[in-house]
């Protein structure tokens, strides 16, 4: 039993987002057939797809923000003008500083009326160990939510509806597996929420459109999706970016936008070191201009979809990675992307960074070859790859040495402790304390995905904290004794096992027990 104890904790955490304390079947199943509990999520037709109503596509929230950002323009230039037809009385006044309402500017100052949308400055502050940390002031996962300050508006309301449908799926779902697929691909080909009102917009739609269709199909797919998505478009600028001798760039005198390309080829598929030049990543960079998004006026379609805009493309042939490509229009560009994705370099940067997450920071190589091998074969068949992670032994034999991230920390808690969220808020608030706010990191990179970057000790101690929040109000209806049989059974360690009976109350051993190696490794 002890064996299939610790085959069960592997399934569960390596894969999972932990056992359910309202499901107390999820730790024997996964002990009767560790594998068969973590691969039955990937037959279920469709089981990534989030579809829950009320959130909008793409084009209908650009619309939104789009006709939110006309009417502060609107509002803005009537003060402006209410301003100038009211001069200051006395001699000594002055006029009064109008505040610059430009729309990044706006995003901030909406994220900022609402704490569980406001990313600190220092974001990824518990990665560090030198940076300075500030106790929580929140109570996650537990109590009544807090009513925001002021009236949320249409872009606090849609990131708090996206956020809240992707927690209460993670929270659900029967093993996790699917759902870790969805964080890990979503990390891969991240955006950050910080940008401005449009990607804050379209965060939840970017990940529900671009990954979550393709987490289970092909890889080629899923890129073209993901470039040639608005909110990707808007993260890294490529609206910007104008061929020289486009007629747009002949006219408007403006060039190259290369961060979209750059990122396509360092970050997105091939790899550091994956055998791409600087010209390389200048010729992707004119091969993709005109890749944009219409605006509100729709010009050029509808407002908030992708679009080709022939004006900005840069005419004629390109040569990428050795390869010309004379195609016309989008096509061009689609042509690159399809031969990258099928890329040796891209399917060993993939199979590494894969194992990476799944299984350890140095992830075995034999693993490595064999995600590597299934890669290249299938075509970028990701089902396929996530088949071939679960199958493999190295993903059951490896120790438990990676730290859950704090997305999958507080997830965790509340499947073990039967809180299906009725609102985002502590759970935000929750990813900011703990330095990886939802949707948001720092760069293009995304969050890191080492145990090192989870386990600074001011980190831990901001978990020890939250932890002791959580047990404070909860300890009350849980034995957890009884739920270290949930999250281990026989794969419990004698010490945790002695640290929960010894404890000096049952709040303290709540807390002790989610501080666990148990819990907290993966």
């Amino acid at each position: 039993m002890a064996r299939d104890s610790q085959a069960a904790l592997v399934a569960l955490n390596r894969f999972g987002f932990g056992a359910r304390g309202g499901a107390s079947g999820d730790f024997i199943n996964a002990a009767s057939d560790p594998r068969g509990f973590v691969l039955a999520e990937l037959a279920r037709p469709n089981g990534a797809l989030l579809e829950v109503p009320g959130l909008l596509s793409t084009p209908e929230l650009g619309k939104q923000v789009f006709d939110y950002q006309f009417e502060i323009q609107q509002a803005r230039n009537a003060a402006k003008q209410g301003a100038s037809e009211t001069p200051p009385q006395g001699p000594d006044a002055k006029p009064q500083p109008r505040r610059n309402l430009s729309l990044p500017t706006a995003a901030k100052e909406i994220a900022g009326k609402d704490s569980a949308m406001q990313a600190p400055d220092n974001a990824n502050a518990a990665m560090t160990p030198s940076a300075p940390m500030q106790p929580p002031t929140i109570q996650p996962l537990a109590g009544p939510p807090k009513p925001p300050a002021q009236p949320l508006n249409i872009i606090q309301k849609t990131f708090r509806a996206e956020a809240l449908a992707r927690l209460q799926r993670g929270v659900v779902a029967d093993c996790g597996f699917v759902e870790r697929l969805v964080v890990f691909w979503s990390n891969h080909f991240c955006i950050s929420a910080n940008k401005g009102a449009l990607a804050r917009m379209w965060a939840g739609s970017f990940e529900r459109e671009a990954i979550r269709p393709h987490v289970l199909g092909r890889f080629p797919d899923m890129l073209k999706a993901v470039e040639q998505h608005p909110a990707m478009l808007f993260f890294l600028d490529n609206q910007q970016s104008l061929g020289p001798e486009s007629r747009a760039g002949i006219n408007r005198n403006r060039g190259l936008n290369e961060n979209l390309a750059r990122e396509i080829m360092e970050l997105h598929t091939l790899g550091v070191g994956g055998g791409y030049t600087q010209d390389d990543v200048t010729a992707l960079a004119r091969v993709i201009t005109g890749w944009t998004f219409a605006g509100r006026r729709g010009q050029l379609g509808v407002p908030g979809s992708f679009v080709f805009n022939a004006n900005a493309h840069q005419p004629g042939p390109q040569q990428v990675l050795g390869k010309t490509y004379a195609q016309a229009g989008v096509a061009q560009g689609e042509a690159v992307l399809s031969d990258i994705a099928q890329h040796p370099s891209t399917a060993k940067f993939i199979a590494t960074k894969f194992a990476r997450h799944f299984v350890a920071d140095d992830p075995p190589p034999a693993l490595v070859a064999r995600l590597q091998d299934t890669f290249t074969k299938t075509d970028g068949d990701l089902r396929a790859l996530a088949t071939a992670l679960v199958q493999s032994n190295e993903a059951w034999q490896a120790p438990l040495t990676k730290m859950r991230s704090p997305y999958e920390f507080l997830v965790a808690s509340g499947r073990l402790l039967a809180r299906n969220p009725e609102d985002p808020g502590r759970y935000l608030n929750g990813l900011n304390v703990l330095g990886q706010p939802l949707w948001s990191p720092a760069g293009p990179n995304g969050f890191p995905d080492i145990a090192a970057a989870w386990a600074a000790p001011e980190g831990v101690k901001l978990r020890l904290d939250i932890s002791a929040q959580v047990a404070s109000q909860l300890a009350d209806r849980f034995d957890p004794r009884d739920l270290l049989e949930l999250i281990a059974a026989d794969a419990a360690s004698p010490e945790t096992r002695r640290t929960i009976e010894r404890a000096e109350s049952r709040q303290q051993a709540l807390a002790l027990l989610l501080m666990s190696p148990e819990f907290q490794r993966r």
